[in-house]
């Protein structure tokens, strides 16, 4: 647990990328099965601990502190974790701090009743630094700036391989890891998924720029749109179903209709979307089926999902991914008529013959309600990664409006002690009512300079939350407008960020709710999956 400790304060500590890198390959190279693999699990989020809840270490704080300085120290450091590891008093002990194993077993098997005593008797063996890691595995937001992308780089370096292959070999394995580390090491052979339905890195596209669509030559290219839903991976093989995110997460459980359709031996690329009387809905309607371990009747009747189909990269168990998208898309074409799975259709490839016509069709995306285009080269094939030159986006381009600052929360991690995540409002007649929450769009400088204003500014506290004088102009960009019946205004943005502080304009020429209204998308009919 010492070293796992040591790795995830150096973690939040380094900013490079390439340092976390070297830093998750010394720890896998050196530290013992199975705390690696279990650190490992730990570092990717594929660690889960049903019966410990971040209320287990409230109720523990509560009985080893005082509970007024707890308070005043929770509300300045704004992490759980971290507060506790600092205040815990400690007992005299002679026990070691636990081996991280030992801490994973015991959080998955020990009786709930039980786990009071072991946690507490966890704290008292161990420093401040190891006090904090084990509350941040518990609680389950370790936080440290390393991804499960990370992680693979790292594991490919020591086996000398790359990351791509163990991305493909990984949902095939489970903690700790012992297959994979005996590979890595050159102790055993590959492991071999075989027919488990493992994901597939998915090939990825640049930002087309204007220097970018100079150089591009109509007949050369493909051109679809760009749809307003998640990007999934359809994995069905002997082996079983799945249906992966783009960052590979397993969110099959929380789409059980779509699992169902996949009634056949392929693993397709596409979008997923709700889509109900015809048309395709809102992200907004796609959001309220996300994040679900488990999704009710009511639910799937509610937010009806359904996947275009962009790609085709396993026919059965032939790989189609070297050969041409022209080839590939005859080939998923072909497939399709076949098979008509149940809630999929076909992405329509959209003809065009100039790249002034290109542009009239992007320029009227936002029209339609669909996010852009996106281009593809007829020769290209499907390559895992970001290969510039293969793929483009091109995006419509974004909306903004100027809101007034209403609340302001402390961030995670780096960020726990500022305060960052910010809650903004437009004028409905002489009130302000908030229309989003944007947390990202700033610099460090920027950040500084809010932090500091939120406190000098600040009117009411709630929690780790304060509400500030109504009177600092953002100005807000975001991608779309969509009516949502979960905000007090009635509308919710679509990827809002910060595009810059407008200390220069008075709060009460900020926008107003009736002109965000006007930017409400209203969706055409468009062709829906079955």
């Amino acid at each position: 647990m010492i070293a796992f400790a040591e790795l995830l304060e150096r973690l939040v500590f380094t900013p490079s990328r390439n340092a976390k890198v070297a830093l998750l390959r010394r720890y896998f190279a050196t530290q013992p099965d199975p705390d690696r693999g279990v650190g490992l699990a730990a570092i990717t989020g594929e660690l889960s601990f049903t019966a410990a809840k971040p209320g287990l270490i409230r109720e523990l704080a509560a009985t080893h502190t005082d509970p007024v300085l707890f308070a005043w120290s929770y509300d300045y450091v704004g992490d759980l974790a971290e507060t506790v590891a600092l205040m815990w008093p400690g007992s005299p002990t002679n026990a070691a701090p636990p081996r991280l194993a030992e801490v994973v077993e015991a959080l998955e098997s020990a009786p709930k009743a039980a786990l009071p005593g072991i946690v507490t008797n966890w704290l008292d063996a161990s420093d401040a630094s190891v006090r904090l890691a084990l509350l941040k595995l518990i609680t389950g937001g370790l936080r440290v700036g390393a991804s499960a992308r990370l992680a693979k780089i790292a594991l490919a370096e020591i086996g000398g391989v790359a990351a791509d292959d163990v991305e493909e070999v990984w949902h095939g394995l489970a903690p700790p890891y012992l297959a994979l580390f005996a590979w890595l090491e050159k102790r055993a052979p590959r492991p071999d998924p075989a027919q488990a339905p493992v994901f597939r890195p998915p090939m990825l596209a640049h930002p087309l720029e204007a220097g970018d669509l100079a150089g591009l030559r109509p007949a050369e290219w493909r051109a679809e749109w760009k749809w307003d839903g998640i990007r999934v991976q359809l994995v069905a093989t002997e082996g079983g179903r799945r249906l992966y995110s783009r960052g590979a997460e397993d969110i099959s459980g929380g789409f059980p209709e779509i699992l169902e359709a996949m009634d056949f031996h392929a693993v397709l690329d596409g979008e997923l979307l709700v889509v109900r009387d015809g048309q395709v809905a809102p992200f907004a309607d796609l959001q309220q089926r996300l994040n679900r371990k488990v999704v009710s009747a009511r639910m799937m009747a509610e937010y009806p999902v359904g996947i275009r189909l962009y790609d085709m990269l396993f026919e059965a168990a032939d790989d189609v991914r070297p050969l041409p998208f022209d080839t590939r898309r005859d080939r998923l074409e072909a497939w399709y008529a076949r098979t008509r799975p149940a809630r999929m259709d076909l992405s329509e490839l959209i003809r065009f013959s100039s790249l002034d016509e290109l542009m009239a069709l992007r320029d009227g995306a936002r029209a339609a309600s669909i996010e852009g285009l996106m281009l593809k080269r007829g020769d290209a094939a499907y390559v895992p990664g970001r290969v510039k030159g293969l793929w483009w986006k091109w995006k419509r381009d974004p909306l903004t409006i100027d809101a007034v600052l209403m609340y302001a929360q402390r961030g995670h991690g780096k960020r726990s002690s500022y305060y960052s995540d910010y809650t903004f409002g437009v004028w409905r007649d002489d009130e302000l009512v908030p229309v989003g929450k944007a947390y990202f769009g700033f610099t460090d400088q920027e950040l500084a300079f809010l932090d500091r204003w939120i406190r000098n500014h600040t009117v009411t506290r709630f929690g780790p939350v304060r509400e500030v004088e109504k009177s600092l102009v953002l100005e807000v960009a975001f991608d779309a407008a969509q009516l949502s019946n979960r905000h007090k205004s009635g509308v919710a943005l679509r990827f809002p960020r910060i595009a810059r502080i407008r200390t220069d304009k008075p709060a009460a020429e900020a926008d107003r709710l009736e002109s965000l209204m006007a930017l409400v998308e209203n969706r055409p009919a468009v062709a829906a999956a079955d």
